[in-house]
């Protein structure tokens, strides 16, 4: 069975649900694990997935349905839309569509493909997040189609730039809250960003 079949058991609907609490991840590990570790510690059953779940203190990871749902980001007081499907053919939202809402809007046209280069976004994604939570009463969604491959693989890059987890650790994190499955390229993607960063290469001049 093909590795992203696998995570089709993640994409059902349960309502709105975010998050009462965060819990720190487990102690960091030493080594990078290999993808198969990686893949198993994805089909790891924790929480299921919402259309938006708090994976971190005002940070939420979140789908299409509440993206689109201004009332109950008001509600929950978002101030940042990272939108990592962007685009005509994708979730076009944009700055106009929020336009009447204090919402902040960064687009990343991104495509759930495990061809596609999304590394490239990773440490312009990672400021943004980190610049908007470090604002005042500062509340970031970042959502795709369904909240569990494209948005949360910027989040898992997030963890690691800004706040020194490994990817273990913040795939832990993020799981403890929300089931995610970044796709097969993806995740690739994520352990060479955890290699480089590892090897202090991968750490770029005032990334957070």
């Amino acid at each position: 069975m093909a590795w992203d079949s696998l995570c089709s058991r993640d994409l059902l609907r349960p309502k709105i649900r975010s998050a009462s609490s965060w819990t720190p991840s487990s102690p960091s590990s030493v080594e990078t694990p290999s993808l198969e570790e990686l893949r198993r510690l994805l089909w790891t059953r924790t929480h299921p997935t919402g259309h938006v779940d708090e994976v971190w203190p005002n940070l939420y990871v979140g789908d299409l349905y509440i993206a689109r749902d201004k009332e109950q980001l008001s509600r929950m007081g978002i101030s940042h839309v990272v939108n990592a499907a962007a685009g005509r053919l994708s979730i076009d939202t944009g700055p106009k569509f929020y336009r009447d809402l204090p919402v902040d809007y960064y687009g990343v046209e991104a495509e759930d493909n495990p061809n596609f280069n999304l590394s490239i976004y990773f440490y312009p994604v990672a400021r943004y997040i980190k610049a908007a939570l470090n604002s005042p009463r500062g509340k970031v969604l970042v959502h795709c189609a369904m909240g569990i491959s494209r948005s949360a693989t910027l989040v898992l890059a997030f963890l690691m730039i800004c706040e020194d987890m490994s990817l273990a650790d913040a795939i832990r994190t993020v799981r403890s809250h929300r089931g995610i499955c970044p796709n097969s390229g993806f995740l690739k993607q994520l352990r060479e960003l955890d290699l480089q960063l590892a090897r202090g290469k991968g750490r770029e001049a005032g990334a957070c």
